[in-house]
């Protein structure tokens, strides 16, 4: 732990419960399209709506990274399919991930950052299309990595040797903290960093084929153990 320089994070999941967020999300842009587009909801659910966006990484593979464009894609679907203008999909996205970074952050999440920040250099990788500044907390972390940035999804290694060569570090010198056994704990393996399960719910290590790695509870008991 002495060696540590910097430590990445992961977000969702990780800094905030985010099934919750997302289904709010969706209901505030199915709210607006009811009031704006109603021949989206004439031809659609919610459940459909989902439907034709799992269809769209089907067909576009090498676009399933990007969670934001499989979401305008599905839009601009559903804006020709009910005769709008596609720039609808630009507007319900809109309300969509203004809702999306509408996020509570767990009660550690905070004080841990503020104890870790300065003392380490501090990232986050993601999979998902969170915004640190709408979330107000960009100012914890030097950089930040997404998956639509990066090109590939967690547990690709390649994400994590992409944010170190931005970053200048060593991989031996960085830890990952994420609440994923497979995109976290196993991706930072893969990538020669240290992981760190954040195991909120106390649940027995998944992975039957590699030993468990250091785990936490809270944010706050990983900064205990590095102080």
């Amino acid at each position: 732990m002495r060696e540590v320089q910097a430590i990445i994070f992961d977000l969702d999941d990780t800094l905030w419960e985010v099934g919750p967020v997302i289904v709010r999300a969706e209901h505030a842009m199915l709210a607006f399209l009811a009031e704006q587009y109603p021949r989206v909801l004439e031809r659609h659910s919610l459940d459909s709506m989902r439907d034709v966006r799992a269809r769209m990484a089907i067909e576009h593979p090498a676009m399933r990274h990007d969670f934001t464009w499989l979401r305008l894609e599905s839009l601009r679907y559903h804006a020709r399919d009910s005769g709008y203008p596609e720039a609808m999909a630009d507007e319900a996205f809109a309300v969509f991930y203004r809702a999306r970074n509408e996020v509570a952050l767990y009660d550690d999440v905070r004080p841990a950052l503020e104890r870790l920040h300065g003392r380490f250099r501090l990232f986050a990788v993601s999979n998902g299309n969170a915004d640190l500044a709408a979330i107000g907390i960009a100012g914890y972390f030097e950089r930040s990595l997404a998956a639509r940035d990066a090109g590939m999804l967690k547990p690709d290694p390649r994400i994590f040797a992409l944010l170190l060569e931005r970053a200048g570090l060593d991989a031996a010198r960085a830890l990952h903290v994420g609440d994923d056994a497979l995109a976290d704990v196993e991706g930072a393996r893969r990538a020669g960093v240290t992981p760190v399960w954040l195991n909120r719910a106390g649940e027995r290590w998944p992975v039957a084929t590699s030993p468990p790695p250091l785990t936490v509870r809270t944010l706050l008991e990983l900064t205990e153990l590095l102080e």
